[in-house]
């Protein structure tokens, strides 16, 4: 994490990253191991084949041959040069960035250019606080992960916004380093990959759908199942839910509820109280 006010939260820490914006997750098939097949042969053929600015064209056009082109979102472009950039494959980044090139920068390259590259951040570094940009940090350390959670404003600052009012304050970002505190947290930013009410269409991305070249946000229509738009709605939309039942609609509820009071009653007594 670097140091003073300002939390990078691209590359946060040793442990994970970030590659969004760099259309990571715009991939019609973007399952953990079709991204890590993806970023592990580019990185391979990056590392054996580019010695300079000029074997760039050809490690993009085998990168560009070799891989399923199909996306979620046609506007948003799936950058050819985002790969892992340290040997435990915990770190997603730039291979054209300086840091990976002995000082020099390759990224004019690319498709948005070096400019907009160095230059962009994401909407959470505006809507996201200090302190749960902080949190947020601390509790994952797993970059595919990572990566879901911290571009979903909404899924985060719901749930800070949760038990903040559970335990009638923000608990302090050191409180998340460790222990139940940031077990339970894992947990419910886990339900991105277990949510057992998310649908199964492919065109689907947290809140939003795509058809082409657009994207609409995929409403809950609780008037079917005769009952008012849940308190976890903006949580729900977040993990993609499609609900066929009421009776499935009343379960989520009481799963996310459980994991607030399991929160609420470590903050207090301690420890991790089973439900």
């Amino acid at each position: 994490m670097i140091p003073g006010d300002f939390i990078h939260l691209c590359q946060p820490g040793e442990e994970k990253s970030c590659g969004a914006c760099c259309g990571l997750y715009n991939y019609a098939d973007s399952r953990r191991d079709s991204l890590d097949a993806r970023l592990t042969e580019r990185t391979r053929l990056f590392r054996e084949t580019v010695r300079g600015r000029d074997d760039l064209p050809a490690y993009a056009d085998r990168i560009r041959q070799a891989e399923d082109p199909g996306k979620r979102y046609e506007v948003i472009y799936c950058c050819e040069y985002l790969g892992y950039i340290d040997s435990g494959r915990k770190k997603v980044g730039c291979l054209l960035h300086p840091c990976q090139n002995g000082g020099e920068d390759l990224r004019d390259v690319s498709f948005y250019g070096r400019e907009l590259c160095d230059g962009h951040f994401c909407p959470s570094y505006h809507y996201l606080s200090r302190q749960e940009s902080e949190a947020l940090v601390r509790i994952i350390e797993d970059w595919y992960l990572y990566g879901l959670c911290v571009t979903d404003i909404d899924l985060v600052k719901n749930w800070f916004r949760l038990v903040a009012e559970a335990v009638h304050e923000m608990p302090r970002a050191e409180k998340f380093s460790e222990g139940p505190l940031k077990k339970i947290s894992l947990q419910f930013f886990s339900l991105k990959l277990v949510w057992p009410y998310r649908s199964r269409e492919t065109n689907r991305f947290g809140k939003y759908y795509f058809d082409g070249s657009q994207y609409m946000i995929k409403p809950i229509d609780y008037t079917a199942f005769g009952i008012e738009v849940s308190r976890f709605d903006k949580i729900f939309q977040s993990l993609a839910s499609e609900f066929h039942h009421r009776s499935e609609v009343l379960a989520a509820e009481t799963k996310i509820q459980e994991y607030i009071d399991r929160f609420a009653a470590c903050y207090t007594r301690g420890a991790d109280p089973k439900f």
